[in-house]
C-alpha cells in the first residue's frame, strides 16, 4: 500500500506497516531525566511474535499521578519489587488503548488483526501484583509484544474488547475510569473468614447477652481476651467443634501488637470483634491488627472517650473494613446490607479536590447516575480549576436535574465545614470523598459527614499514615469509612459498556494531548498539575507536541474546529489528528 493510499479505516483495521523506527520511553530510573535518553524517545527492536503472544499498536495513552510516583520512587515502588531499573528498566503507560496488529499462532482462535482492545493494568499472576505499566512496561511505545503476563494470569486475560464506536482516547480513559466506578463497588469483606483467625476482646464487667449467631462457626481459631464468664459461655456455643478456642486475658492496648504477632505472624487478625469499646486509644492499638482485607467489628452502646487513630493508607490499600452495630446482635454489622458502598440516592455529596482530573470524573459519575446525589458540592483550593469544572459540568448538571456547587476555600470568607453545613441545615454531607492524598485534609474531610455518612479515600497515602476518626460513628450511626485502588476487569467492562451506550462521556474531562515525543512533558505536566483534565498521548502522532485542547484548537485549526462545542474532545478531533499527523511508515 502507498503512502498517499492509507486511510484512516485501513489504520482502524490493524495497519500492518510499522514506523522505522518503532519509538518507546523506557524509564531508567528516579526522576523525569530517567526517561528515554536525553529527553527524547528512544527506537526499540519490534520483537519477533512468538506463538502464545500478540504484536500490539499502542494507539492512546492515559496520563495519570500514579505515574508521578513511579517517576518519584524509581526502583524503591512498591510494584517493582526491589528491581534495578538501571540495568531492567521498566515503561510508564497503564491507562491505554492497544490494536492488534499479529496473532501468535497459538492464540489465533482467541484474537484477529485489528481486535481493539483496552488494557485493565491491575494483572495478577499467583496473588502477586505484576502491573502493567509496573512491573510490565507499559504502553509508551509504538508497538510492543504482551504475551501470558497480560493474556494468562490469574483472571485469564487481562484486556477488554472495545467497540469501534468508542474512539482510542475514550477507550485509555476507561482505564482512571474503571478507578472510579470501583470505588463504589464493595472492595471489602464484609462477613468473617471461613479457616481465618478471629480475636474477639471485651471487658471483665460487661455481662451483656450477645448474639454472636455463627458468624466465627467456620473460624480456625478464635482468641478470647478479658471476657466475662457469662459472654465466654457465648462465644464457645457459637463458635465450632474445629475451632480453636485461645484465651489469652489481662493485655493492655500497648500489647496488642505483641499478641497478633505471636498469634498471627504480624500478618494480623482476620477479624476482630470489639464489645463495649469505650476508649479511643483501644480502638486505635486493635485497629493496627487487622490483617488485609481484615474487619474490625465495634459493638457498643456508649460513645468513645475520643477519636481514634486510624491508618489511612491501609483503608486505600488494603481495605481493612471497620463494621458496627449497637448490639446486642453481633452479626447485625456485617453484610452488604448494613455497610453500603454507592453514594446515597438524593442526598448531598462532597468531594475534595473535585478541580483535578480525578475529582472532575467523579463528580461526573455521581451527575450521570441514575440514582445519584441531588446536591454535589465541588470543593477545590484551585478556582481556576473550578472554572473549568464549572464550563465543563455545569450543563450536565442542569440537564440530570442535579444542583452543583462549587467551593474554593481559600476564596471564601467561610470554612468548608460551615459551607456544607449551611447548604444541609446542618446535619453534614450524606458522602464525603477524597482525592487528595494529604492526611491532614482527608481527616479534615470527615468532619463534614452527617453521622451515618460515607467517606471515601479515593487516593492513595502511604501504609502506616495516621489520623483521626470519629469511630463511635460506626456503632451508634452506621457511619462507612471505606478506600479503594484499582479496579477489576469487570469494573473497566462496565466502563466502556456505558460509554457505547451513551451513559457515560469518558472523555469530557480530556483537557491536553501530544504525540509520542511529548510523553516526558505530558508526565511532567501531571506532576506539576498544569491541566486540569486528563493528560493524553498518542504514539501514533508525531510532530504534535503537549498542547491543551484550546491551544491544540490554535496551532493545529483544522483538528481545532471538529472539536465539540465547548471545546471539547470528539472522534472528529481525533480521527483528524491521525488523518494529519500519523507517523510516517515505510
Amino acid at each position: 500500500m502507498a503512502a498517499d493510499d492509507w486511510t484512516f479505516a485501513d489504520y482502524r483495521l490493524g495497519d500492518t506497516r510499522l514506523p522505522e523506527p518503532n519509538l518507546g520511553w523506557n524509564m531508567y530510573g528516579t526522576g523525569l531525566e530517567s526517561m528515554g535518553d536525553d529527553g527524547s524517545p528512544e527506537p526499540m527492536e519490534v520483537p519477533n511474535v512468538g506463538p502464545d503472544q500478540l504484536l500490539i499498536r499502542i494507539d492512546a495513552v492515559g496520563l495519570c499521578f500514579s505515574d508521578v510516583k513511579l517517576i518519584r520512587l524509581g526502583n524503591d515502588h512498591p510494584k517493582l519489587y526491589g528491581r534495578d531499573l538501571a540495568v531492567d528498566p521498566t515503561r510508564l503507560g497503564h491507562e491505554a488503548a492497544v490494536t492488534v496488529v499479529e496473532v501468535g499462532s497459538e492464540l489465533t482462535d482467541r484474537f484477529s488483526r485489528g481486535d481493539r482492545l483496552a488494557i485493565q493494568p491491575d494483572i495478577h499472576v499467583d496473588g502477586r501484583s505484576t502491573a502493567y505499566g509496573y512491573t510490565i512496561p507499559g504502553g509508551l511505545i509504538q508497538y510492543h509484544v504482551i504475551g501470558s503476563e497480560v493474556l494468562d494470569a490469574d483472571d485469564g486475560a487481562y484486556v477488554i474488547p472495545v467497540a469501534d464506536e468508542i474512539g482510542y482516547a475514550a477507550a485509555a480513559l476507561s482505564e482512571p475510569w474503571a478507578c472510579v466506578e470501583a470505588a463504589y463497588t464493595q472492595r471489602r469483606r464484609l462477613d468473617p473468614l471461613a479457616g481465618g483467625r478471629a480475636w474477639i476482646i471485651g471487658s471483665p464487667d460487661d455481662r451483656t447477652d450477645y448474639e454472636f449467631g455463627r458468624c466465627l462457626a467456620e473460624a480456625a481459631s478464635v482468641v478470647l481476651t478479658d471476657l466475662s464468664p457469662e459472654v465466654r459461655a457465648r462465644v464457645l456455643e457459637s463458635i465450632g467443634a474445629g475451632t480453636e478456642a485461645i484465651t489469652a486475658d489481662g493485655i493492655d492496648p500497648d500489647g496488642y501488637g505483641a499478641l497478633a504477632a505471636e498469634r498471627t505472624g504480624a500478618a494480623g487478625f482476620d477479624d476482630i470483634i470489639l464489645l463495649d469499646p469505650r476508649s479511643a486509644v483501644q480502638v486505635t492499638e486493635a485497629a493496627r491488627q487487622i490483617a488485609f482485607r481484615g474487619t474490625l467489628n465495634l459493638v457498643g452502646a456508649h460513645p468513645l472517650d475520643g477519636l481514634p487513630e486510624i491508618d489511612f493508607g491501609r483503608l486505600h490499600y488494603d481495605y481493612t473494613a471497620y463494621v458496627g452495630t449497637r448490639g446486642p446482635n453481633v452479626t447485625a454489622a456485617y453484610g452488604e446490607a448494613r455497610n453500603r458502598c454507592d453514594l446515597r440516592g438524593g442526598g448531598t455529596a462532597v468531594f475534595i479536590g473535585a478541580g483535578g482530573p480525578m475529582g472532575q470524573m467523579h463528580i461526573q459519575r455521581a451527575i450521570e447516575s441514575d440514582n445519584g446525589p441531588a446536591t454535589i458540592i465541588g470543593v477545590d483550593p484551585d478556582g481556576v480549576r473550578l472554572a473549568v469544572l464549572e464550563a465543563s459540568l455545569r450543563p450536565l448538571a442542569e440537564k440530570a436535574g442535579r444542583t452543583l456547587e462549587l467551593f474554593d476555600p481559600g476564596a471564601a470568607s467561610e470554612t468548608t465545614e460551615d459551607f456544607v453545613n449551611r447548604l444541609t441545615g446542618g446535619k453534614g454531607a450524606d458522602d464525603v470523598v477524597v482525592t487528595v492524598p494529604v492526611a491532614a485534609v482527608m481527616a479534615d474531610a470527615a468532619r463534614l459527614m452527617n453521622p451515618d455518612g460515607m467517606l471515601v479515600f479515593f487516593a492513595g497515602i502511604a501504609n502506616g499514615t495516621m489520623g483521626p476518626l470519629d469511630m463511635s460513628r460506626v456503632y451508634l450511626h452506621n457511619a462507612q469509612y471505606t478506600g479503594t485502588s484499582g479496579s477489576a476487569i469487570s469494573d473497566q467492562a462496565l466502563v466502556l459498556d456505558k460509554a457505547l451506550n451513551g451513559s457515560l462521556s469518558p472523555a469530557l474531562n480530556l483537557a491536553a494531548v501530544g504525540g509520542i515525543e511529548a510523553a516526558r512533558d505530558g508526565v511532567e505536566a501531571v506532576m506539576q498539575g498544569r491541566f486540569a483534565g486528563k493528560v493524553m498521548i498518542f504514539p501514533q502522532v508525531s510532530g504534535v507536541p503537549l498542547l491543551g485542547l484550546a491551544e491544540l484548537a490554535e496551532q493545529f485549526p483544522e483538528v481545532g474546529a471538529a472539536l465539540g462545542e465547548r471545546g471539547e474532545w470528539t472522534a472528529e478531533a481525533e480521527q483528524l489528528l491521525f488523518e494529519n499527523y500519523r507517523v510516517a511508515a515505510p
